[in-house]
């Protein structure tokens, strides 16, 4: 598997972790004190880590960091969607295509030069 997939495919894992690290206390701890959303948080987040960060050292080998921080905040907005919806039960807003764009754009400026290298 080339690099960029497979640090793709372990930034979406990780994402995953970290967007119930950062957002499911919200629905599924609030009527529990903050401390244990907090104890909570951090222990899925520990999980999160340990794929975040093997990812992007494999990703580092082949990507610049510019490239890695895109790439992951065009992951994060794919993994956020389905969960703000199908999770946190929120409405599908016309602003999250908007975002996708702009997030697709910089993606496209940023790999733009080396897109047949990586």
């Amino acid at each position: 598997m080339s690099t960029i997939l497979t640090t793709a495919f372990l930034l979406g894992l990780s994402n995953i972790f970290m967007t119930f690290a950062w957002y499911a206390h919200l629905k599924d701890l609030s009527a529990k004190p903050w401390i244990i959303a907090v104890l909570v948080s951090w222990g899925i987040a520990f999980f999160e880590y340990l794929i975040q960060v093997p990812a992007n050292r494999i990703g580092f080998t082949r990507m610049d960091l510019g490239q890695l921080k895109i790439l992951q905040e065009a992951i994060t907005l794919t993994v956020f969607i389905p969960f703000a919806i199908y999770y946190m039960k929120q409405p599908l807003r016309s602003d999250f295509l908007w975002a996708g764009l702009c997030i697709c754009g910089a993606v496209y400026f940023i790999f733009r030069g080396n897109i047949g290298v990586v």
